[in-house]
């Protein structure tokens, strides 16, 4: 079937309306992206663990529609803003998507990749070297494939540091890439957190299909077991759900253990470590490494010192 895509704009009043609309419509998806994303207006949405963003979208939002080729986009569009009582949104772009193997097409956008000593297969590859440390990951709908600089900058640091028998803490596991990587490794304690059921589903999907032992959780669950604390705690999500989490991870790091962070733009890299180093004045953080304009950001949580008496 050939596809037609449609770009909308609409502010964030008006998105999940024209989204219902349009599927209701014969619209065949509708993906809802950030207007600003990549400039200082870039607005990320957020929520706590078991809990909704804040937001429900951006404040500029644009819509990309898929509709078959053969419809009349126009008169769709007008039937979708009499529907809903309103006007016709702007109209950014229209394109003729040729017909494709989609599932192919989107495969095709992801290598193995080496990080390390570690590579990094998608589960439709063949290992480049077997014998290497290899870790087959099939993302399904969840953030992690090893391609993603902060993805990049995690697992280079795990594949460093991570030891024999260390306890590790994947807070936004995605596809579990962060935790089956210190499992590979030697982590005999590992725990990855999200708030997302389908990354949950496909990282126990990961975990499995390498023969590694995780636990996969989501915040509330976590918080129910205790307040238990590992060796290293890493958290890839972005800049400032972390700002808001450091409360929260700090506790999870032991005396003498490690935080790696990423997601983290090297212009917020400042308000990130400060915001740590308030939560918790034992964590001592810096930056790391960089990767086309992201940083991870490591450091120690102080071991107390018995005063003596």
């Amino acid at each position: 079937m050939s596809l037609r895509e449609v770009r909308l704009q609409l502010p964030a009043a008006q998105v999940d309306a024209w989204s219902d609309a349009l599927l209701e419509a014969g619209a065949v998806s509708v993906c809802i992206e950030d207007s600003d994303s990549n400039t200082a207006a870039e607005s990320p949405l957020y929520g706590e663990p078991g809990m909704e963003p804040a937001e429900p979208a951006w404040p500029n939002n644009q819509l990309s529609v898929l509709v078959d080729a053969a419809y009349d986009v126009d008169e769709l569009l007008l039937h979708v803003a009499t529907a809903l009582g309103g006007v016709l949104p702007a109209v950014l772009s229209r394109e003729i998507l040729a017909d494709r193997d989609w599932v192919q097409q989107t495969q095709a956008q992801f290598e193995p990749v080496r990080i390390g000593t570690i590579w990094i297969v998608p589960s439709w590859h063949e290992p480049p070297d077997p014998a290497a440390c290899v870790v087959r990951i099939d993302p399904g709908v969840a953030f992690g494939t090893g391609t993603h600089p902060t993805t990049r900058l995690c697992v280079a640091w795990l594949d460093r540091h991570c030891t024999p028998g260390s306890s590790v803490l994947d807070y936004g596991c995605g596809s579990g890439i962060l935790s089956i990587c210190a499992a590979m490794r030697g982590a005999t304690t590992v725990v990855g957190v999200d708030i997302d059921p389908q990354a949950l589903l496909a990282a126990r999907s990961n975990a499995a299909a390498n023969g590694v032992v995780a636990q996969y959780t989501d915040g509330d669950a976590l918080a129910a077991q205790g307040s238990g604390q590992f060796d290293i705690v890493v958290a890839n999500i972005l800049a400032n759900p972390i700002v808001l989490l450091a409360p929260t991870l700090a506790r999870h790091v032991r005396p003498g253990g490690t935080l790696l962070l990423s997601g983290i733009l090297e212009r917020q890299a400042a308000d990130v470590v400060a915001a740590y180093e308030k939560a918790d004045p034992g964590l001592h953080l810096a930056v790391e490494a960089s990767d086309e304009g992201w940083v991870a950001i490591v450091g120690t949580r102080a071991v107390p010192v018995p005063d003596g008496r």
